[in-house]
């Protein structure tokens, strides 16, 4: 199998996830605020997700050994540094995640639950357990015990499958027209929102999105089984992805059937 040929098995789950009602859902600040407090969890697994593969594929032990990969490990390297460590809006180092949290409070979503919860997860022996008690909804759980079911398997091109696909590609632009629709002072108003959203854009599309194609060809190469099993867990990956977003869109729809009978 070839990614061209990885690419065409996903297009219908991905063709779902890009045209899931959750899209026409989201008109205002407001719905990003409640999209943000349940999409955190996904900002967060996803920096989980990258950690293990710069465990499997850099050197981050002693003594030193050069990695079997330069390529793939540069890569790594690269976006660890970019999402751990990059350049917020004033100039300070700070991870996309603490980013994202700064951008929730912007919109005055709520940021204590998602730092609770993600501070009670100790150890990779222990998660399972701790998410299934965690105080989150059943999709933001079936999300988060896939990442770590997946982690927990050592395994690097699964890892890599569920890094790479999945994403929210149209999130970004939405956003980004919504709150310039917002007002006459939109966007100066949500200036780490935007910030966060446009630099979320630069990475993924002109970057990211590019080399981690390649690491999955690096990581499977002629292994047909690698393949098939990148494949597997890349649909696995799509489907927790929709579960999350029709969870967040009925969330959005109760909250303004709530909104109607209130008035």
């Amino acid at each position: 199998m070839k990614i061209e040929n990885l690419e065409q098995e996903l297009q219908p789950l991905r063709k779902q996830l890009k045209n899931h009602p959750l899209y026409a859902q989201l008109e205002s600040v407001a719905d990003i605020k409640t999209f943000m407090e349940s999409h955190v969890y996904a900002v967060w697994d996803f920096m989980s997700l990258l950690k293990a593969l710069q465990q499997h594929l850099t050197c981050v032990g002693l003594p030193w050994q050069p990695a079997n990969n330069t390529s793939v490990a540069r890569f790594i390297n690269e976006i660890v540094m970019e999402e751990e460590s990059d350049f917020n809006e004033k100039g300070e180092a700070k991870s996309h995640f603490e980013m994202y949290l700064d951008a929730m409070q912007e919109v005055n979503a709520d940021t204590h639950k998602v730092e609770a919860i993600i501070s009670s997860f100790t150890n990779l022996k222990a998660i399972s357990s701790q998410i299934e008690t965690a105080e989150l909804n059943q999709a933001e759980k079936n999300f988060l015990q896939f990442t770590f079911e997946v982690i927990n398997s050592q395994q690097p091109h699964l890892i890599a499958a569920a890094f790479t696909f999945g994403r929210e590609d149209l999130i970004p632009d939405m956003f980004l027209g919504i709150i310039e629709q917002s007002g006459e002072n939109g966007p100066s108003n949500y200036k780490k929102l935007e910030y966060y959203l446009k630099r979320h854009i630069e990475l993924d599309g002109d970057e990211h999105g590019p080399l981690a194609m390649r690491m999955i060809q690096a990581l499977c190469g002629s292994d047909e089984q690698k393949w098939n099993d990148v494949l597997e867990y890349s649909k696995q990956a799509l489907q927790y992805r929709i579960e999350l977003w029709d969870s967040i869109a009925e969330n959005l729809k109760e909250n303004k059937g709530n909104l109607v009978n209130a008035l």
